[in-house]
């Protein structure tokens, strides 16, 4: 048989063979829709929602100190002495270790720069700094006010949020009230329709705590000697949503 027909003959082969893959794929992926459209019809999908509003129970920020000296020993020296008497202190109040944790800690030069912008070393400057956090949001004035006046410079802001524990504690009661939100809607909607609910189909959750709140300190206050600047946490919503999708008759 001459090649010209054997090559005919295998294109055409190839071309049947594309054929019935193109037509398999085609039956395969109506029968997956029909598969989906059967078991979602006779169904209604509603959202519900719930939230709470509430105190916040935890407060985090950061205090340290930042120490300029002639010789990379010395800065880191007097910083390390005076982040020691700040801790202490913080202990004093009665801040536990792991409540204190320590976030930065960095010695590094500071240059000169002359008229031609030459570079020089003129010193080192040492930074330490921990992070607190604490549920004894009373104290929080305390833990500044002391700690600046045992050499702490340099205070970040403040950031209050809800810990787990209370969240968890919330987490069962919005859930009931997000659900009974949705079949709430749904009931009114079947109504609307004429129809029935007989159950359930799906029900999906998303939680959202929204309970970080940052809140500013201005260290100049303290430094002049003026009474503490009042800290108040103020209030975060706790919210849970649900997607729930029901059969109907």
């Amino acid at each position: 048989m001459p090649q010209e027909n054997k090559n005919d003959k295998l294109y055409y082969v190839i071309i049947a063979l594309s054929v019935v893959l193109v037509l398999m794929s085609a039956t395969t992926y109506a029968i997956s829709q029909s598969g989906t459209e059967k078991n979602t019809e006779n169904t209604i999908s509603v959202s519900g929602y719930a939230e709470q509003k509430v105190i916040p129970d935890t407060a985090t920020l950061n205090i340290g100190a930042v120490i300029q000296s002639e010789t990379a020993k010395e800065a880191a020296d007097k910083n390390a002495a005076l982040m020691s008497a700040v801790i202490a202190e913080l202990k004093a109040i009665g801040l536990q270790d792991k409540e204190i944790r320590t976030s930065y800690v960095s010695v590094s030069p500071v240059y000169n720069y002359d008229a031609n912008d030459t570079q020089t070393i003129k010193g080192y400057s040492a930074s330490n700094s921990v992070q607190i956090t604490t549920k004894n949001l009373d104290n929080l004035s305390e833990i500044i006010d002391r700690s600046t006046a045992a050499g702490a410079n340099d205070i970040g802001s403040i950031s209050f949020s809800v810990s787990d524990e209370k969240q968890k504690q919330l987490r069962e009661e919005l859930m009931n009230e997000a659900v009974a939100d949705a079949s709430s809607k749904a009931t009114t909607l079947a109504k609307s329709l004429g129809t029935e609910i007989t159950g359930v189909y799906t029900l999906s959750v998303s939680e959202n705590s929204g309970s970080r709140v940052n809140a500013e300190y201005d260290m100049a206050t303290t430094a002049k000697g003026a009474v503490s600047t009042p800290i108040q946490p103020g209030e975060s919503t706790v919210s849970m949503s649900v997607q729930a999708m029901y059969h109907i008759e």
